[in-house]
């Protein structure tokens, strides 16, 4: 959001533009903004976006679907199934459906319920991949699979080679 100070810093800007003779629309455009904002900052209307009354989707769940989510996640053979896999269950078992999925994450989330879910222990982050230090020779040996491979063909092709020189091929 700007503020008071600079929407009139602004304004006076593009009253100036436009008493050298530019014109509203291209002295905006160079600001950035719109000429119905420029209208509106200037009969100084109060910026309301924080505090704006929105009024409520006409397809948003009611309070009583909103509960009937939480009841059918709060069921013992869905309480460890994420709305991804409780969805479509619901669906093909009893042929209901509630909501959708991403509103079953919206309404859990809601509630402080979008977690893990079960009686399976949560995952933990493993950290970096283990690091190994060599102190001395011959303490890590690995094994470059590919490479490794590469080397064996390569061996072959030496000895397919040396056979056919020899045979006269």
């Amino acid at each position: 959001m700007i503020s008071t100070a600079d929407r009139q810093d602004a304004a006076q800007l593009i009253d100036e533009a436009r008493a050298e003779g530019a014109r509203l629309q291209a002295a905006c455009a160079e600001l950035g903004i719109g000429t119905n904002t420029y209208r509106r900052w200037v009969r100084g209307d109060q910026d309301r976006r924080p505090q704006a009354v929105r009024p409520v989707p006409r397809h948003a769940l009611s309070p009583e679907e909103r509960q009937q989510v939480l009841e059918i996640c709060h069921r013992p053979e869905f309480a460890s199934l994420p709305p991804g896999q409780i969805v479509p269950r619901l669906l093909d078992d009893e042929g209901r459906y509630v909501a959708s999925e991403s509103s079953y994450y919206r309404i859990l989330r809601a509630h402080g319920e979008q977690h893990q879910r079960g009686r399976a222990r949560a995952p933990r982050p493993q950290g970096d991949p283990q690091r190994h230090r060599v102190t001395r020779p011959n303490a890590c040996w690995s094994w470059d699979v590919v490479r490794h491979e590469a080397l064996w063909k390569r061996a072959v092709m030496k000895e397919h080679c040396r056979w056919s020189v020899a045979a006269g091929r």
